[in-house]
């Protein structure tokens, strides 16, 4: 395991990360406690320090489970917890018992601190845009936090990027805390943060928390078995998209004396320097294969075979930059003198 720093921070994290939306029974596909102290063991033993969970994971036995997983050491691991879902045994009329609000942000903490039994949160997110609450009340309530020293540093998830960007500049200007981190959902199958997202990160030196790395399973290849998955999973089935996209993964991975699992999330870390996968897993043996991942690396021509299989479209405005506009009504037919005129 190799370590970077996280984002525009000096906080040193894992390459990997571990994902805990597995650790409990609550949802009725996950994993029991002793089964989450083994994936957690096997992730701290290959070097994993940076852990994963949120304030309503499986009711929020997650959060318990981590915070006992590392009492005895809290002070080795980065822990990222989140807010916006509703929380845990809260009134379900009630309206403010979630969103981006300042409300639900300071509950959510309290309650999350407690869970964790720490005092205080390494890598705090906003998990979902909720299009109702003004940014200037999330990030000064997201830096008062930080100065209380219940917070250290503050993350954005599933947000468009015009949001995210518009943040950043507002807390840069005022002196709040920016976000070091964002975490979205990036896999063969799902392409979407390629279009805004990561050029965004890049640019305001944000690192990426990739999520459902193996499109709920079905870049494993198990739905594309006629019995299919055998075992209890949150996806019931897989598209003939998803099997197109699942053959071409497993097909690789034969060549490679890999796992189909490997090679997904092989794909997805290599996408950028700024990514850091989130591990996810239901079972010791899942979480042993996805560490695998360290000792290999795709080469471009593979890189390029799979992202062939399901390609991005771009769409507008990306699709106005092209060869005529750029040739002849911004450069004119110099452009070939020109660094930088392809980007």
């Amino acid at each position: 395991m190799r370590y970077r720093l996280l984002g525009r921070s000096g906080l040193r994290v894992s390459e990997l990360c571990l994902g805990t939306m597995t650790f409990g029974e609550d949802w009725g596909w996950g994993a029991s406690k002793e089964v989450s102290r083994q994936i957690f063991d096997a992730f701290v033993e290959a070097g994993g320090n940076f852990v994963d969970t949120a304030s309503n994971y499986t009711n929020g036995t997650a959060e318990r489970f981590v915070g006992e997983f590392i009492a005895s050491q809290r002070d080795t691991f980065v822990v990222a917890t989140k807010y916006t879902l509703r929380r845990p045994g809260a009134d379900a009329k009630d309206l403010n018992a979630g969103g981006n609000h300042r409300k639900n942000m300071v509950r959510t903490v309290e309650q999350s601190l407690q869970r964790l039994n720490t005092d205080f949160i390494d890598l705090f997110y906003l998990h979902v845009w909720d299009f109702t609450t003004p940014i200037e009340e999330i990030l000064r309530g997201l830096d008062d936090l930080v100065r209380a020293g219940k917070v250290l540093h503050v993350g954005i998830s599933d947000t468009p990027a015009w949001i995210a960007s518009q943040a950043q500049a507002i807390a840069d200007l005022r002196g709040w805390s920016r976000f070091v981190a964002y975490q979205g959902e990036y896999n063969l199958l799902e392409r979407g943060i390629e279009r805004d997202v990561l050029p965004m990160t890049r640019s305001l030196d944000m690192a990426v928390l990739a999520f459902s790395l193996l499109g709920g399973g079905a870049l494993t290849g198990k739905f594309n078995q006629p019995a299919g998955p055998g075992e209890p999973t949150r996806a019931r089935r897989a598209s003939e998209l998803q099997q197109a996209v699942a053959a071409e993964v497993v097909k690789l991975a034969e060549e490679l004396g890999r796992t189909p699992s490997q090679v997904a999330i092989n794909w997805a870390r290599q996408q950028s320097p700024n990514i850091i996968p989130i591990l996810g897993a239901r079972r010791l043996a899942q979480i042993e294969d996805n560490l695998g991942v360290l000792d290999f690396s795709l080469s471009a021509d593979h890189l390029a075979r799979l992202s062939a299989v399901h390609p991005l479209e771009p769409g507008y405005p990306h699709t106005f930059w092209n060869d005529f506009v750029r040739r002849d009504l911004i450069f004119g037919q110099r452009v070939d003198e020109l660094e930088h005129a392809g980007q």
